[in-house]
This record gives structure tokens, sequence and C-alpha cells, in this order.
């Protein structure tokens, strides 16, 4: 994968629109880097990392999204969260979470989210 290197007058900008409420993976998207590359800057910025920033009323979405196959991270990349802040909502919705990879569900999103 090819490393792509902000200027500090990015990470500035990377920097603000994450205190205006930006998430990584919105960030990371904008910017072309990995999220994980975000929570890096933004700590060196002695910035504080937000945890688990999901809008509960996108719960339905996200879980016809990952029930028809799609990833974790890709779920979140639509919803605008970080994958493991769906995968805790989905799960905490008793939608059952694959071992890994797009391997599929039986249940539907209504079921799973008591709908």
């Amino acid at each position: 994968m090819a490393q792509t290197l902000l200027r500090p007058e990015q990470v500035d900008d990377l920097v603000a629109q994450y205190r205006e409420g930006a998430t990584l993976v919105e960030l990371a998207s904008r910017f072309g880097v990995n999220r994980r590359t975000v929570a890096t800057h933004l700590t060196r910025r002695e910035v504080a990392i937000r945890r688990g920033r999901f809008d509960p009323s996108r719960i339905h979405e996200a879980a016809d999204l990952y029930l028809s196959g799609l990833t974790l991270v890709e779920v979140g990349m639509k919803v605008g969260a970080g994958p493991q802040a769906v995968r805790r909502a989905l799960a905490s919705h008793g939608v059952v979470i694959r071992p890994g990879g797009r391997c599929g569900s039986r249940i539907t999103a209504s079921t799973a989210v008591g709908g």
C-alpha cells in the first residue's frame, strides 16, 4: 500500500475538522489515509480520540448493510463510524457478527434488531 504523507497544514486542517465533529473514518476518506494514521496525527497533537460515535438512529441501515454482506469497515464508511463502533452497535442489537470476511447471514435486519 502506498504511503500518503500529510503536510503540516493538512494535519492542522485534519485536527480542526476532527474538533468540529468529523469522525476518524470521514477524515481518513477525505485525506486519503488510513483511519489509524488520522488517530496517530491527532494523538501527536494531543487531541483526545472520541470512542464509539455511532448514530443509534442508523442501526437499521447498518444492520441491512452488514447483513447484505458488507464488512464492518464498509458499513462504517457508509454510516460514518469506525468498524468497532459498528460492531458494538450491531452486537448490542442482536446481530450475529461474522467471524471474518463476507460470509453472509440467514437472519434479516428486521429480525436482528427487533423490527
